[in-house]
């Protein structure tokens, strides 16, 4: 425990990181509702030059891994999306850095969004498509929404705290 930690003080610090996750996973889910109330399967809204908003169904994991498959993979990523917020409650417990609590907390509201879809769609619905344009070619991105984003920025706060810790280590 950190030097002038008392259990109170803890305890507001672990509801911190869970009302990120929760604002994640709402704003995941809240979205996620906007684009299948508002665009048709398939359909497409250009918003720049090299941004849609577009609404995919994706029944497979990251880049459509798996979603070919004939509907086991909705409860393997199913299950591991909530195995892994089990992890990641568990760490949430103990006390922690600033960054490392701000990354689980965006993993978990992540992972929390795309097995809410899994769970109640069969699939994850992704909206976000970043492209390029070359003459009349695009190389599009794979399409992907906030639940993703916010893994993927929480990745990269834990590694930053873990860069972070290794330096200070090492000094």
């Amino acid at each position: 425990m950190k030097a002038g930690a008392t259990p109170e003080t803890m305890a507001r610090a672990n509801v911190r990181w869970l009302l990120l996750a929760a604002a994640v996973l709402g704003a995941d889910q809240l979205s996620k509702w906007w684009v299948r109330s508002a665009l048709p399967l398939g359909g497409a809204l250009p918003l720049t030059p090299f941004f849609n908003l577009v609404h995919a169904e994706n029944p497979g994991a990251a880049f459509s891994f798996l979603a070919g498959a004939d509907g086991w993979q909705r409860w393997l990523f199913t299950a591991l999306g909530l195995g892994a917020t089990v992890v990641i409650a568990a760490l949430l417990r103990k006390p922690r850095r600033a960054l490392f609590g701000a990354g689980l907390a965006c993993v978990l509201g992540g992972a929390l969004g795309n097995a809410v879809d899994r769970v109640l769609h069969g699939r994850v619905t992704d909206f976000l498509d970043f492209y390029v344009s070359r003459g009349a070619t695009q190389w599009h991105w794979p399409a992907f929404n906030l639940a993703d984003s916010a893994i993927a920025i929480g990745v990269a706060l834990l590694l930053l705290d873990e860069w972070r810790q290794s330096r200070a280590r090492t000094s």
